[in-house]
């Protein structure tokens, strides 16, 4: 059998099958059209998947952090609306359309939705006609426990919060009167915590809106347990915002003092430390003083009263005390010609024409009558009172909280650097009067009193970091901190390299080579002829086109003997080439 066979026909042929790819791939090979429908399939559906992607609504928040009973309630409404919702955050929180989050709030919030786990004061608008004044304080209690919860809820931190207010009834007797109470349960958000501060304000929302309740009566635990609203920091009389005071006036002083002394020795060359003993009473002082009597020349008379009684000519009474004595006198006898008496109506004073015992008296007047009248008895008498005003002074004095008592300083400063003969940097102490006069600029940037008990202490030495005006000690290169980030980084781009030429050599490269058709075989060179004469010269030889068919005869000849050497050796090879043929033919 004389029968040419071509090398790479053979070689292919050895695979068992045409070409030796898959069946998918020889299918699309047979039909080239195949690829180019699929590639058009998928881009369509990569621009159907970006335009329902482009189309797709932008989901916002519509609620969060809502119990389980409001949120099956919510989503019930959402469904009788008919709005698309998902959910978010492993459920914690609702979402819908971007542009439906309004009218859908103020849908559910018309269905009374969400109910935020309690109730408040709209329990006291459908009062029932009829009912008790228990059951109408128990309602109150209740709106009031609810509007207090929802308030410490809209907190950032708090999740969910429960108080239990315990209200005493009154009493008309005041020994009896009990002061009311109230615990606080707080449901902190996960990874969130609550700081002093923030129980400190929910204590006193909750004590300010319940009448005599008082700001140690309430109790604030988490949802752990765990007591927040311990009485340590008042069992020591210390507050939050006093101690934050205190520092903030430690941190003042000492940006005062390091600012003065900074131009003088330089920014790193001192350090200052305050001790502030701040005192927080509120003390209230009165006093009431009477200074001693002073002249009465020059005091102030409030008031003056006098009185003066003047009683002349009258005697005083005389006679033997009996019945007789306070008889009435007789009727007189004799005609009433005599003698007048001196105080007698209708007798003229003494010293008056017609008196008696002056020249023109009346007949029978005698001047011892007119003497005895002229020196009669008197008395005289004056009273004064007069009222001057007190010298009192009264002082009230109220001093307010956070007065500094007492501060305590202590001030470091470093050495002054400087060059010696040598040329080589050194540090020196500083001079005493370098010392007083920082010991002074700091005693006025504190506002130094000898009187409050201040103290002051300024110490001169050098800093550890400059102790050693050379470099430091050498670090070698692999304990340097930039070193080993920069290798951590470099190390860990070697390791993405190795990992992607393991997966090339180990899994890209046998599944490449298992699926790819195998390189043709190189063609065998020719045999040279011995028994063929030697090549002429081209100039002596046959023309150039002769020249080419004979070698291509010479090739085919190389051939047909290769194709015979394989047919002896492997018959059933050839016999499949064969098969091979004939089967595409048909085709």
């Amino acid at each position: 059998m004389s029968t040419a066979v071509p090398t790479g026909d053979m070689a292919t042929a050895g695979n068992g099958s045409g070409n030796g790819l898959p069946p998918i791939l020889e299918r699309m090979r047979a039909q080239p059209k195949l690829p180019m429908i699929v590639g058009a399939a998928a881009v369509v559906a990569a621009a159907a998947a970006f335009m329902l992607w482009s189309r797709a609504p932008d989901y916002k928040v519509l609620y969060t952090n809502v119990s389980d009973r409001d949120g099956g309630a919510i989503i019930a409404s959402l469904q009788q609306m008919n709005v698309p919702y998902k959910f978010a955050e492993g459920g914690g929180a609702i979402l819908i359309a971007g542009d439906k989050v309004a009218e859908t709030r103020l849908k559910l919030a018309a269905q009374g939705l969400p109910k935020a786990g309690g109730v408040g004061f709209e329990l006291m608008d459908n009062q029932k006609f009829g009912t008790s004044q228990f059951a109408e304080q128990v309602n109150y209690q209740r709106g009031l426990e609810g509007e207090l919860a929802r308030s410490i809820e809209s907190i950032g931190t708090i999740e969910a919060a429960r108080v239990h207010l315990a209200l005493p009834k009154p009493s008309l007797f005041v020994r009896e009167q009990k002061k009311p109470s109230a615990s606080v349960v707080l449901t902190l958000m996960r990874g969130r915590s609550i700081d002093e501060g923030q129980v400190s304000a929910i204590v006193h929302m909750v004590s300010s809106s319940v009448p005599d309740l008082d700001a140690k009566s309430v109790t604030v635990v988490d949802q752990r347990g765990n007591l927040l609203s311990s009485a340590r920091g008042a069992d020591r009389g210390l507050d939050v915002s006093q101690l934050k005071y205190a520092q903030e006036i430690e941190a003042g002083y000492i940006r005062r003092i390091e600012a003065i002394l900074q131009p003088l020795v330089g920014a790193s060359n001192v350090r200052a430390q305050v001790a502030a003993d701040i005192d927080f009473s509120v003390v209230e002082h009165t006093d009431e003083k009477y200074k001693p009597n002073q002249d009465p020349s020059q005091a102030a008379v409030r008031s003056q009263q006098s009185s003066e009684s003047a009683q002349h000519g009258s005697g005083p009474p005389g006679g033997v005390p009996g019945a007789l004595s306070n008889q009435p006198p007789v009727n007189p006898t004799a005609p009433i010609v005599g003698p007048r008496a001196p105080n007698a109506p209708g007798t003229p004073p003494p010293g008056t024409p017609g008196a008696p015992g002056t020249p023109g008296a009346a007949p029978g007047t005698t001047a011892s009558t007119a003497s005895t009248a002229a020196t009669g008895p008197s008395s005289t008498r004056k009273d004064t009172t007069t009222n001057y005003e007190l010298d009192r002074t009264i002082r009230h004095v109220q001093q307010a909280a956070g007065g500094v008592k007492r501060l305590s300083v202590a001030v470091v400063v470093n050495n002054r650097d400087s060059v010696d003969g040598a040329g080589k940097n050194t540090s020196r102490a500083l001079t005493p009067a370098e010392l007083d006069q920082i010991r002074n600029l700091a005693k006025e940037a504190m506002g130094f009193s000898q009187d409050r008990g201040d103290s002051l202490n300024v110490v001169n030495s050098a800093f550890a970091r400059d102790a050693d005006s050379g470099p430091g000690p050498e670090v070698p290169f692999w304990k340097d901190r930039e070193n080993i980030e920069i290798g951590k980084s470099l190390g860990q781009y070697l390791l993405y390299a190795l990992l992607a030429l393991f997966a090339w050599l180990a899994v890209i490269r046998p599944l490449v080579r298992r699926h790819a058709p195998p390189p043709p075989a190189p063609a065998l060179a020719p045999e040279p002829d011995e028994t063929a004469p030697a090549a002429a010269p081209e100039a002596s030889g046959p023309s150039q086109e002769e020249a080419l068919r004979e070698r291509e005869a010479n090739r085919k000849k190389a051939d047909m003997e290769y194709a015979q050497q394989i047919a002896d050796k492997d018959p059933k090879l050839v016999a499949a080439l064969i098969q091979h043929w004939m089967n595409n033919n048909e085709q």
